[in-house]
């Protein structure tokens, strides 16, 4: 197909804020809470293993020996479902199905200190994997709300804002945890916080949130046009089957899954190792090591929200067809990130200000990769978006759980500097070579298989003739 630039329709609403702008607040609220109940434990766990807490009352388990095996027991739940949750997202819309999780994970975070003490450290694992499934749900139903409500030259700074609540409830949750965990209120005070901030979350998106514009009794006639005009999801209320044949056998597909690996192997080996570095290398004490493993993650967040109105008006203005857009970003999040981790590798212990200002380098320029490989997910199905969300999540996470068992792999004294060498430079590689391959093969075009329902050939012409007017990339 030949490479066209988006054609904008002019019903552009006279309000410069409108009802899809509050369901993004609500979506970015979620992440944040989301990603801050994931977190938490990883924070909270060396009070609970400490010998002396500060509050004697509150009890510690320093017996516990399977602390890595108790933080990776999150992805034990989050990997296999995800599929699963993007076919039910798409099916029937993910709103309940985010809401029912999110409840379920809040109970579930406010039991976690009561199941350490009745069964020790299994009582924990077992509450993490249930939080892995009902978190597996989270990123499927959030593409799919964002594929629906949102204009295709706006998806880049809608994505970024969104899942920006990602990196800032990381970075809120390391300081704020370790506050907690670390005065007289004691550790499970954190877990009630987040158990408690979730439920008040599921309450706003029960009563607000809404699956789609077609759907939604609050949004206006003249916004949901424009929204509709603007998208490429079918508006009939039709459900497309998903065509897995033409998915498992797309180049583009495989490209955004590659790219998705880089992007899983390089977050999930910094997000576990680096407050291990920072501690028997740099030799940070505790309370210096959270902050700086928090300052990457500000840094992110604040990154997405000036990248993402760039690429949408590059995206607006037909400045460059939306697939060298999405190259450019994702070439940006992978390059960016493997040439910091390469100096990284090389450096002293005494070289702080450097060695800090480019772990924030890696983990920020990072988040590039919300326009690029992220978000073309959605360019290339919006109407199977949560599914290929899931494919794609779901596989990369797999990396997520190799990442820091490489690191063990590759060797077990972490005051080796030769060690961390070979962590960086093996990351590096990684960002690199799955960066290049997307840069090749992806696309942003929008797939024949869309919204094509083999039995009906006229829905192929009318996909056709609503693709041309939005965009062939």
């Amino acid at each position: 197909m030949s490479d066209i630039k988006i054609n904008i329709e002019d019903t552009k609403p006279q309000k410069m804020l409108g009802f899809r702008h509050f369901q993004f607040v609500l979506f970015f609220i979620f992440q944040l809470v989301f990603f801050g109940m994931r977190t938490s434990l990883s924070v909270a766990i060396i009070s609970m293993t400490e010998k002396s807490p500060p509050n004697r009352s509150i009890p510690t388990y320093p017996q516990w020996d399977n602390t890595d095996t108790i933080l990776s027991s999150f992805f034990w739940g989050y990997i296999i479902p995800q599929v699963v949750a993007g076919q039910l997202s798409e099916r029937y819309g993910p709103k309940w199905f985010l809401v029912v999780t999110m409840i379920i994970g809040s109970i579930i975070n406010i039991a976690i200190p009561t199941m350490a003490q009745i069964m020790g450290s299994t009582g924990v694992i077992i509450c993490r994997v249930l939080q892995g499934i009902c978190q597996a749900f989270m990123y499927p139903g959030t593409h799919n709300l964002i594929s629906q409500w949102t204009p295709v030259f706006e998806r880049s700074l809608v994505a970024n804002f969104v899942y920006g609540g990602a990196s800032l409830g990381i970075a809120v949750c390391m300081p704020v945890t370790g506050a907690i965990s670390g005065s007289e209120m004691g550790w499970p005070v954190a877990f009630y916080v987040y158990g408690g901030l979730g439920i008040a979350t599921a309450v706003l998106f029960i009563f607000w949130a809404e699956n789609s514009p077609s759907s939604s009794t609050r949004i206006s006639k003249e916004e949901q046009k424009y929204i509709e005009a603007n998208t490429d999801i079918s508006n009939s209320g039709k459900k497309y089957p998903t065509p897995w044949k033409s998915i498992l056998t797309s180049v583009p597909m495989y490209a955004m899954l590659i790219a998705g690996v880089s992007q899983c192997w390089g977050c999930f080996t910094l997000l576990t190792e680096i407050p291990t570095y920072l501690a028997n290398i740099m030799n940070f004490d505790i309370n210096s090591n959270s902050q700086l493993s928090a300052l990457p993650y500000f840094a992110q967040f604040f990154v997405g929200l000036f990248i993402s109105p760039l690429a949408d008006l590059i995206a607006a203005k037909n400045l460059v067809s939306i697939s060298t857009s999405r190259k450019i970003f994702n070439s940006l999040a992978s390059y960016l990130p493997a040439a910091a981790l390469i100096y990284l590798a090389f450096l002293e212990n005494f070289e702080t200000n450097l060695v800090v200002t480019l772990l924030v380098i890696t983990v920020s320029t990072a988040q590039f990769a919300q326009s690029g490989y992220w978000i073309n997910l959605i360019d290339v199905a919006p109407n199977h978006s949560a599914t290929l969300l899931g494919m794609v999540n779901g596989t990369n996470n797999i990396f997520s759980l190799l990442a820091p068992l490489t690191v063990g792999f590759l060797g077990n004294d972490k005051k080796d500097p030769i060690l961390w060498r070979k962590v960086f430079l093996l990351a590096a590689g990684i960002y690199a070579v799955c960066g290049t391959f997307y840069v090749i093969f992806t696309s942003a075009e929008v797939q024949p298989w869309n919204n094509i329902d083999e039995d009906e050939e006229s829905d192929q012409e009318s996909v056709t003739k609503k693709t041309e007017t939005l965009a062939k990339y």
